[in-house]
C-alpha cells in the first residue's frame, strides 16, 4: 500500500532542485577499454562519490502532481513510485529507498542497466528543453540497486507459510523469475524450467555482457534459491518432461517461454549465400563464449559485418562485432534518420519520443546507414555472401491494405563488402514447440498465446505471461507481467491473493518502443 511521504514530516522535494544542478549522465570507460574487454561500458565509481552525485540528480525531480513518470500508459507499467524513491535519495535514506524501489520491482539491477526509460519520457521536465532534461530516473533507480546490494539491503524474504500447492514455471527470462519469485514469497512451491543449460533467458544469452554483466543476474538468482524456489536446468518441457506428467505434478502452469521466432529476411536474392544468419545466431554462441564455453561458432573476428536492423537487436550485435574484431561494422535502417530532438506533432509529450537513439556500441566505432535497404546480396563461386547492393529507399502504407511498402528511391547501387551479414529486424512471436501442442494451446495471429482476464489460457491452470503472451517487449514489461500472473496464480489456487497486480492482460504503452 502506497503511504504519501506528505503524512511523514515536512520535507519535500526540492522544486528548484532542476535550476541548481544539470542532468548528468554516468561516465564511461575509454573506448579502448570498452573494446578490449567484455565487462559493462560503465565506469566503476567509488560509492561514496557515486551517491553523492546521483543525490544530486534525484535533487531535480518535483514531485508533480500528476506524476506521468509513472502513470498511465506514458509511463512505468510496473507503476515504480520514482518521485517518492527520489526524494528519499534526495534526503540520503538509501535503506528506505530501496524498500520504495523493491516494492514495485523484483530486479531493478536489470531494469536499471536494460529498460530504455520510458518514464523518463513522461518527465515533466521533458516538455520543454530549457529545463535541462528528464530527471535522470533510470541513473537513480541503478544507483538504488546497487546500493542496496552493497549495504546488504536485499536479502532472502523466506514464506513463513506454505499453501501446499505446486507450481510449474516454464522459461527462466524475467517474466518468469518475477512470476517464480513472487509465488515462492506467497507460499507455494515453485519449480522453474529452462531448456538451456543456464537460467536467464534473453537476460542470459540475449543480453551482451557489456551491457549487464551476468554475475548481476547469479546473484539474484541466489537470492531466489535460497527463498525456495527450484530450479530445472536442460529440461525441455513437452520432450524431457511430457506435458501429461507435468499436469499430474502442478496444481498450475506459467509459460513464459518468450518470443525468440526470429524474422527472417525470405525475398532478397542471395539470402541462401552462407554467412548471412538471424542475429540471435550471432549473439547466443557470443555470449556463451564469455560465459566460457569456447570459442563461438560464428565470429565476426577479422570480416565486415553488416547489421540489417536499426532497434535493440542490432545495436547488440553491433557491439558484439566490434569487440570479436570485425575490420568493419555498418548497420542499416530502412527509416530516415530520426530527429536529434522530440516533434510534438509526431510524438508529443508524455509519448515515447521518436529521435534518434545512439547505444554506447555505436560510439565505439562502424558506422550506420539510414533510408537504404539491401537489394541483392553478392556471393563467392563458393556460395559465400562478399558483399550487398543497396539502393536508398522511403518506406510508406499501401493505402487499401495498409501493408508496409519498401520503395526504392531511384536506381543508384551502393555496394559494401561483408563476409558476415546478421539480420535483426525483429521477432515473429513464440516459437514453435511440443509443449503447445500437448497442452492444446495454439498461437495467434500476432505469433502470441492469448489469455484471459484472469492471465489464464484456454486450457484451465495454464497461465501466460511476457513476451510469449505480448510479443517481443520490453524488460520492465515482462517483469509487470510477471507479477501480475503471480497474482492470478495465487488467486487460482487460493481463492483470493494480496500480491500485486500491476499490469491487466489487454493492457498496451501509450509509448510503444
Amino acid at each position: 500500500m502506497r503511504v504519501s511521504r506528505r503524512t511523514q514530516g515536512p520535507l519535500v522535494a526540492d522544486p528548484t532542485g532542476f535550476l541548481k544542478y544539470d542532468r548528468e549522465e554516468p561516465p564511461k570507460k575509454s573506448y579502448d577499454e570498452r573494446l578490449s574487454s567484455w565487462g559493462e561500458v560503465y565506469a566503476d565509481v567509488p560509492s561514496a562519490e557515486r551517491n553523492e552525485k546521483v543525490r544530486k540528480q534525484a535533487s531535480r525531480c518535483m514531485d508533480c502532481g500528476i506524476p506521468f513518470c509513472h502513470s498511465g500508459g506514458s509511463g512505468c507499467p510496473l507503476g515504480n513510485l520514482i518521485p517518492e524513491w527520489n526524494d528519499l535519495v534526495r534526503r540520503g535514506d538509501w535503506a528506505a529507498a530501496s524498500d520504495r524501489l523493491h516494492a514495485t520491482n523484483n530486479f531493478p539491477e536489470f531494469t536499471g542497466k536494460l529498460c530504455p526509460a520510458p518514464c523518463e519520457a513522461g518527465c515533466v521536465l521533458s516538455i520543454s528543453p530549457l529545463s535541462g532534461g528528464p530527471v535522470a530516473i533510470k541513473r537513480v533507480e541503478q544507483t538504488i540497486a546497487d546500493q542496496s546490494w552493497e549495504a546488504g539491503y536485499v536479502q532472502p524474504q523466506v514464506s513463513e507459510v506454505s499453501s501446499g500447492r505446486r507450481v510449474a514455471v516454464v522459461g527462466s527470462g524475467p517474466a518468469g523469475l518475477a512470476a517464480a519469485q513472487q509465488l515462492t514469497r506467497a507460499g507455494h512451491e515453485v519449480t522453474v524450467f529452462e531448456r538451456d543449460d543456464r537460467l536467464g533467458g534473453l537476460l542470459r544469452y540475449g543480453i551482451p555482457e557489456f551491457k549487464m554483466e551476468k554475475k548481476v543476474l547469479d546473484r539474484r538468482l541466489a537470492q531466489l534459491r535460497k527463498e525456495g524456489t527450484r530450479f530445472v536446468t536442460g529440461c525441455e518441457v513437452g520432450v524431457d518432461l511430457s506435458v501429461e506428467d507435468l499436469r499430474a505434478q502442478y496444481d498450475a502452469v506459467v509459460l513464459a517461454v518468450g518470443a525468440l521466432r526470429g524474422r527472417d529476411d525470405t525475398t532478397t536474392p542471395g539470402r541462401e549465400l552462407a554467412g548471412i544468419h538471424l542475429a540471435m545466431e550471432h549473439l547466443v554462441p557470443a555470449n556463451k563464449y564469455v560465459e566460457g564455453d569456447g570459442p563461438p561458432a560464428i565470429d565476426a573476428k577479422g570480416k565486415h559485418v553488416l547489421i540489417i536492423g536499426g532497434g535493440d537487436t542490432g545495436a547488440d550485435s553491433y557491439g558484439t562485432a566490434t569487440r570479436q574484431g570485425a575490420l568493419s561494422v555498418t548497420q542499416l535502417d530502412q527509416y530516415p534518420m530520426p530527429p536529434a530532438t522530440r516533434d510534438d506533432s509526431r510524438s508529443p509529450w508524455p509519448t515515447w519520443p521518436y529521435i534518434l537513439r545512439t547505444y554506447a556500441a555505436h560510439e565505439e566505432a562502424g558506422e550506420r546507414k539510414f533510408a537504404v535497404a539491401v537489394k541483392r546480396f553478392a556471393g563467392s563461386p563458393e556460395g559465400r555472401v562478399t558483399g550487398v547492393e543497396l539502393q536508398q529507399v522511403r518506406v510508406q502504407k499501401d493505402p487499401a491494405t495498409g501493408r508496409r511498402e519498401v520503395i526504392p528511391v531511384n536506381d543508384e547501387i551502393e555496394t559494401l563488402p561483408a563476409d558476415l551479414v546478421l539480420l535483426a529486424i525483429g521477432f515473429e512471436g513464440v516459437e514453435e514447440m511440443p509443449l503447445l501442442g500437448g497442452l492444446g494451446l495454439s498461437l495467434t495471429r500476432r505469433g502470441t498465446l492469448s489469455c484471459g482476464a484472469d492471465w489464464q489460457t484456454e486450457t484451465p491452470g495454464v497461465f501466460v505471461c511476457g513476451d510469449a503472451h505480448r510479443g517481443a517487449s520490453l524488460v520492465v514489461w515482462a517483469i509487470a507481467e510477471g507479477r501480475s500472473v503471480a497474482n492470478a496464480v495465487d488467486t487460482y489456487l487460493t481463492g483470493a491473493s494480496d500480491l500485486p497486480a500491476p499490469v491487466h492482460p489487454t493492457a498496451l504503452p501509450l509509448a510503444v518502443v
